[in-house]
Formats: structure tokens, C-alpha cells, sequence
């Protein structure tokens, strides 16, 4: 039988009606927002079992067994998944095309089934396992109930490593556990839990398969989140927690809201504001915005109103309106964080503070305002400066006139200087020099002459983080790739951290390193890190957010082929399009070689 493709398989369980089908066998009755009535799974005769139409999902709070339409014809009818969509399709009209691929499974389907085994045990832990009271009172000091954590998903991961054990004991090989991001292969062979002692969150692609974790820590430690790594199914910039849920309601109520964290979005879904999503414990990506246009043209940004918050609205803002998403902010009350406020109010207080959302560009002039920016001609000078890149990031040319006229008008200038300095790229991005004698030969990438390579003041920032924060150390094991850094000494220094014992201290590194190495390692040390508002998690995702960027930027100049490259520039949106421009003015500029880049393909 010919596979389904995805696209087919999302429509079929958009125009699913599960709340019709279920009550075909079980008698159920509304319970406010939900439907309630018997358990058709363990037999039970109260009202445990439950229908969510706003998800199209089902939940039994006894025997917890959990789904969507497709679940419920495997579980409840015994198809198998093919024949379950086939099933939804031909009751609802819906014509399955033949696929030309080669029939056959999913060589990522053992990846599926591991994370689905290791959800169902997580959960079990949570529910049942004396050690993890603690994440059960936590839960419930954050006034979220039991039964609402079932109802999400939620786990435990316990401290030893029953984990690897029940993985081992359900029949799961080592390799797909590993493969999964579920464990972590030791130097002598065996795996070990990748989380442990941690309140964990599943995450689902879009299709409500769950993908990988996001996991925060009990008590004392760092990183106080630790999200599963790249895996084949889970790409951490490129899903939205909560989206699998989300995109019903976003597709009805014409816009999505946009949350920082788990707790967060979880929260308003809880009261029944089902169209919000988060990132996955980063910046906003751009994948992560192309996958929002799919479901939306209006993004309200629901962040907290303190400084870090403000930063993260306008970097996500920029991200949106550059793939062409009408952007709203919320400003949330003093204090107060969407979980707090969704809290205290339910949805009316939130659907107040979303109702007066305004427009991105208009938040940032009220901000501007209230600090008096506009009163003299040196600040008038920099309320401009940080209006900038709102404006350039505009993709929309409506949008992007609008926002002109608008700047102009409110600083009191013509409208031609704004629109000039709007469309100036801005001056080249600063790189570091890093000498070629530094083991050039080793390079995957070869040094320009004369040393510049872009990246490397990211790469020495990001090295500077691990070499004196073990927790991040700890963290980028896992998720940072060596050939990210393309200055050879700093490469070599990242393999050699990477490589000491968990317990090692960092200093113990410099016996590893050649003299070049030593030397680079001894700068980052004496550096130390910046003081207070230093933002920790900013420096480290946005650093490898834009050396894996460069590393586009490598292989679209690389690539011979045009057709080929000019695939890979249709990749960059069109704030990439100028950083890649500044990439290859930099690289020039290294080579002694002032022309400018050549023109767009």
C-alpha cells in the first residue's frame, strides 16, 4: 500500500468530527467546554472520560488513554494507522491520492514509537512514583492540578536510570533510544537518562506525534530547561510547543498568540485560549515564523513587559513582519506574566489585554514616548536609530510605507530622509581576527588571506560562555556541532572541553590544547564573562542561531551549480539576503578586495 502523504493526513483530521464519531459509541454529555461520559477503554461507568472539540482530542483521567480520531479507530476499532486515516477519509469525502513514493514504513517510525513509549513513561512517573512528589507539589503551587497535567501530557524524569532500564525492558535497542535523544551514550558503551529529576513537557509535530522533551529542573541547577537534541524527528527551530493543538483555533480566530514558555502557553490553554504557541526555550526563528504564515497572517506577541521581555517582542517581531505577518503587541501589566495574569483573570483578562494589542511599530513609539526620546534632536536622532530595523525588516510594501509615514510624522522629518535611511543596509557587522598561521591546513573551511572569518566574534562569545559556565558547557555537548567554528584554535578548544569527564573541571583543558590552542583558551578565560543583565541563554541561542546561518552562507557560495544556489538563496528571507551581503563583503574585504559582492542571482 502507497503511503499517505502528510499534507492529505492533516486534512483528513481537520475535517475529522471526533466529538460524532466517539458519541456513535459512548453516551456523553457537555461539561462545560468539554463532553464527558463513560470510559469505552477500562469499562467505567462515571464520568472520567472526555471529548475536547477544541482539539479534536480524547482523554480518560482513570486508565489515561489519550488520542485523536486516528488513535480512536486504532485503540477502539483495531485498524491499523494507514487504514484509520483511510477510514476518516472515506467517511468524509475525502480523496486520498496514490503517492509515487515507494511503498513501505517510515525509516524514522522506531524514532516515533521510542519517544511515544518514553511520554507514556514519564507520565506513569508523575502520577505514580513516590520520588516525584516534589514535581507534583511544584505543579500544584503553580496551581496547576493533577488532573490538568495529565491532561497536558506532563512527566517525571526520576533521578537513577530506571529510565534506560524500562526502555531496554519494553524491547527498544540502545541505538534507537540514543538516536532518539532520549539517553546519552557513555565513553565505555552503556546510556544513560539524558533527563533527570525534571518536570518534563512533550513535544509534538504537527501531526500530534510527540518528538521530543523539554524538561526543567527541580530545584537547584542549570540549565533550568534542557530540551531534547536534534534529532531525524525533532528540529528545535523549526516546531512550536503547543502548535499541534494550536492550529485548529489559530485557523478560526484568524491569528495566533505567541507565548515565551511552556508554563505560559499550557496556562492559556488551560482556560480556554486555545490559539497560542512558544518557542522551543530559544529566539523566534525564522523556520518557526514560516510555519505561523502557514496558519495565520497575524501573530499577537503575548511576551512579559520587563527589559528582557521587550527585547525577546521586537527580535520576534522583526522575524515576523519579515515574512510578511501582521504583528501585534500585548503589554502586559506590571509584574504579571501571561501564566500569572491568565492565573488570576481567565480568558476575559487575557482576551482584554489581546483586544488592545497594538502594532509593533506603535509599541515601540510608545515606549520612545514614555521616555522622553522625542524631546531633543540628539534623542530624536536615536529614537530613529531603533526604529530602523522594524522598518526594514517590513517584507510588506504597504506595511512598509506605512510605517515610513509614520515614523516621519511622529519625529517631525520628511518623509524621503526616513524612507533613505530605511533603505541603507547599515554598516558591515564587526569580525574578529584570528591569524592564519593558527593550523590553516586543518580548516574544512580554509581562511581567507589575511585571517577574517565571519563568525568568529560569535564563535569566541559562544566558546567564552562554555569555557566558564559548566552548565552550558554541559548543555552544548549535546547540541553544538565542532565544525560550527571555523577558527581552528577555537574548534580545537571546543573538542577539548567537549571531551573532558562531566566532572572535570574546565581548567583541566589546557594540557589538552597545543600552544596556539592555549593561547586562545587563555584570552577567553581572562575575558570573563559581562556583569549584571548579562542574558545567558540569548548569547548562547542567537550565537549558534547565526554561525549555523553562516554556515548557509558557505555553502550557497560554494555551490557551483546555480540552480542549486539559487534554491538556497530563496531560503534566506530578506533580512538573511542582507546578512549574507555583509558575509560576503566581509570575506572580500579579508582578501584585500573592496569591490562589492556580486549581484543577486
Amino acid at each position: 500500500m502507497a503511503r499517505i502523504p502528510d499534507e492529505v493526513i492533516e486534512q483528513v483530521r481537520d475535517a475529522a468530527d471526533l466529538l460524532e464519531i466517539v458519541q456513535e459509541q459512548v453516551q456523553l454529555k457537555r461539561t462545560g467546554s468539554d463532553w464527558r461520559g463513560p470510559c469505552p477503554f477500562h469499562q467505567g461507568t462515571g464520568k472520567n472520560f472526555a471529548v475536547f472539540p477544541k482539539t479534536n482530542s480524547y482523554y480518560c483521567f482513570v486508565c489515561h488513554a489519550a488520542g485523536d480520531v486516528f488513535t480512536w479507530y486504532r485503540d477502539r476499532v483495531g485498524m491499523d494507522y494507514p487504514t484509520a486515516v483511510r477510514e476518516v477519509a472515506r467517511r468524509y469525502g475525502i480523496t486520498i491520492p496514490e503517492s509515487t513514493e515507494r511503498a513501505g514504513p517510515d525509516p524514522r517510525e522506531p524514532l516515533f514509537q521510542a519517544c511515544d513509549a518514553a511520554h507514556n513513561w514519564f507520565t506513569a512517573q508523575l502520577r505514580d512514583n513516590p520520588d516525584a512528589e516534589p514535581a507534583r507539589r511544584y505543579l500544584l503551587q503553580r496551581e496547576f492540578s493533577l488532573d490538568a497535567a495529565a491532561t497536558l501530557g506532563l512527566g517525571y524524569a526520576p533521578r537513577g536510570n530506571e529510565f534506560a532500564a524500562a526502555m531496554k525492558q519494553l524491547g527498544i535497542a540502545d541505538n534507537v533510544v540514543v538516536e532518539a535523544g532520549l539517553v546519552i551514550r557513555r565513553d565505555d558503551g552503556t546510556v544513560a537518562p539524558r533527563f533527570r529529576n525534571r518536570l518534563l513537557f512533550p513535544i509534538h509535530d504537527l501531526r500530534g506525534r510527540v518528538v521530543g522533551f523539554g524538561g526543567r529542573i527541580l530545584g537547584s541547577g542549570e540549565p533550568k530547561y534542557l530540551n531534547s537534541p536534534e534529532t531525524p524527528i525533532f528540529h528545535k527551530g523549526e516546531q512550536l510547543y503547543h502548535m499541534h493543538l494550536a492550529k485548529h483555533a489559530i485557523r478560526k480566530a484568524g491569528s495566533a498568540i505567541l507565548v515565551e514558555g511552556y508554563f505560559d502557553a499550557q496556562r492559556l490553554a488551560l482556560v480556554g485560549v486555545e490559539q497560542v504557541v512558544a518557542p522551543l526555550g530559544t529566539s523566534l526563528t525564522e523556520a518557526q515564523a514560516v510555519l505561523l504564515k502557514r496558519f495565520t497572517n497575524e501573530v499577537v506577541l503575548f511576551y512579559d513587559s520587563d527589559a528582557p521581555g521587550l527585547k525577546a517582542t521586537f527580535r520576534a517581531g522583526d522575524v515576523l513582519i519579515a515574512h510578511g505577518v501582521r504583528v501585534r503587541v500585548a503589554t502586559m501589566p506590571a509584574g504579571d506574566d501571561p501564566d500569572t495574569l491568565a492565573q488570576r483573570g481567565g480568558a476575559p483578562a487575557v482576551e482584554k489585554l489581546i483586544a488592545d494589542a497594538v502594532d509593533i511599530l506603535e509599541r515601540k513609539l510608545q515606549l520612545l514616548e514614555l521616555k522622553g526620546w522625542f524631546g531633543d534632536v540628539h534623542r530624536a536622532r536615536e529614537s530613529l536609530d531603533r526604529l530602523l530595523p522594524t522598518l526594514r525588516a517590513a517584507s510588506d510594501p504597504v506595511t512598509r510605507e506605512l510605517y515610513v509615514s509614520r515614523v516621519a510624522e511622529r519625529l517631525g522629518i520628511p518623509r524621503e530622509a526616513v524612507a533613505a535611511e530605511a533603505a541603507l543596509k547599515g554598516p558591515p557587522a564587526p569580525v574578529a581576527v584570528e591569524r592564519p598561521t593558527e593550523r590553516a591546513a586543518e580548516q574544512n573551511h580554509p581562511a581567507p588571506v589575511g585571517g577574517r572569518l565571519p563568525g568568529a566574534e560569535m564563535e569566541r562569545k559562544l566558546l567564552r560562555l562554555l569555557a566558564l559556565d559548566p552548565a552550558w558547557l554541559a548543555r552544548a555537548r549535546d547540541e553544538v556541532d565542532p565544525e560550527l567554528f571555523q577558527v581552528p584554535a577555537f574548534r580545537r578548544v571546543f573538542k577539548a572541553l567537549a571531551s573532558l569527564p562531566a566532572d572535570a573541571p574546565a581548567s583541566d583543558v589546557a594540557q589538552l590544547l597545543d600552544e596556539q590552542a592555549r593561547d586562545a583558551w587563555s584570552r577567553l578565560v581572562e575575558s570573563g564573562l559581562p556583569g549584571t543583565g548579562y542574558d545567558r541563554d540569548g548569547e548562547y541561542s542567537d550565537s549558534i542561531a547565526a554561525l549555523e546561518e553562516i554556515r548557509l552562507f558557505a555553502s550557497i557560495e560554494a555551490e557551483t551549480d546555480r540552480v542549486t544556489r539559487q534554491k538556497l538563496r530563496a531560503m534566506l528571507s530578506k533580512q538573511g539576503e542582507t546578512r549574507y551581503s555583509l558575509y560576503l563583503r566581509n570575506k572580500a574585504r579579508a582578501r584585500g578586495d573592496d569591490r562589492p559582492p556580486p549581484p543577486e542571482e
